[in-house]
């Protein structure tokens, strides 16, 4: 009787210390309950886009936005393509943001690895002189890049807009680059320099492979910024026929109104190039933003 009623507390004292050794699950489904909220948020104005991009204009002034479309049609994206000029202002949106998107990167490159790795007098004022322009204001310099761009002849031209987007990106790209490439070990420079490799040879094949996370980082916002910019293409696009797909998305009207769901399939439109940017990158994406993070 005795070692039975041992047993049984021993049984109570071993279950006792399982369930206090076994974490709460109530933090867990709060934060799980708080992300779903946040994800719904997030997703609300995406969702009610598409839905209003598979109505009429009077389907949504009868229904609303947030109702599902009486039946699944396209002819708004066939109307935004054709009529809207959709086509022209993504291939507009394409012929600028891909060489910005190149050049900064490949210019910060340059400088990144020179600043980090090749020191030499005055590296440090030059590196404080390319990262001031993140603390540049663009609207300042409205009007004298218009005149400038006006005086050149590249007033309502591709050209002034892949300019300015290279200029303005050049600040990150080289931030970004110089931090990730003073991150590799020295060692790994010398060790190719002892093999007879120079200095082109050691960022061509040894740093940009190891650089592929930072790169991702960069391409995926530098492209994102640039498709999605609104205020240069306003100031410096006058034409139609040049127009970026955002400057091309904001003017589309229909007849007597504001014609919502061409608009909306305009903004599908225009969201799908990003989207498969980040697709393509998410993998190198998100090593890059935790990259040095931790140590060890």
């Amino acid at each position: 009787m005795t070692n039975t009623i041992v047993h049984d507390d021993r049984r109570a004292a071993a279950s006792l210390a399982s369930d206090r050794a076994q974490p709460s699950r109530a933090p867990m489904i709060i934060f799980y309950a708080l992300l779903t909220i946040i994800v719904v948020m997030y997703s609300a104005p995406s969702i009610g886009v598409l839905l209003a991009s598979l109505k009429s204009t009077a389907e949504i002034a009868e229904v609303g936005v947030w109702a599902m479309p009486r039946s699944f049609a396209l002819t708004n994206y066939a109307e935004a393509w054709s009529g809207g000029n959709a086509g022209i202002y993504i291939r507009n949106s394409f012929f600028v943001t891909v060489p910005a998107t190149v050049i900064s990167i490949s210019l910060g490159v340059l400088a990144g690895y020179t600043l980090s790795k090749l020191k030499f007098r005055g590296s440090n004022a030059l590196f404080i002189f390319f990262v001031a322009g993140l603390f540049f204001p663009p609207q300042i310099a409205l009007i004298p890049l218009f005149r400038l761009f006006n005086d050149l002849g590249l007033y309502d031209t591709l050209w002034s807009l892949i300019i300015i987007h290279v200029a303005f990106g050049i600040p990150i790209c080289t931030l970004i680059l110089k931090n990730f490439f003073a991150a590799v070990p020295t060692a790994i420079r010398e060790a190719a320099i002892i093999d007879g490799a120079n200095e082109w040879q050691i960022l061509t094949k040894l740093m940009l492979p190891l650089s592929l996370p930072a790169l991702a980082v960069l391409t995926t916002l530098q492209f994102t910024w640039i498709w999605n910019d609104f205020l240069w293409p306003v100031i410096l696009i006058r034409s139609d026929e040049m127009r970026t797909v955002m400057v091309g998305l904001a003017s589309l009207k229909g007849q007597y109104s504001v014609a919502y769901g061409v608009q909306s399939a305009m903004a599908v439109y225009a969201s799908i190039p990003t989207l498969l940017v980040f697709v393509f990158f998410q993998r190198y994406f998100i090593r890059g933003l935790t990259f040095g993070s931790v140590k060890g």
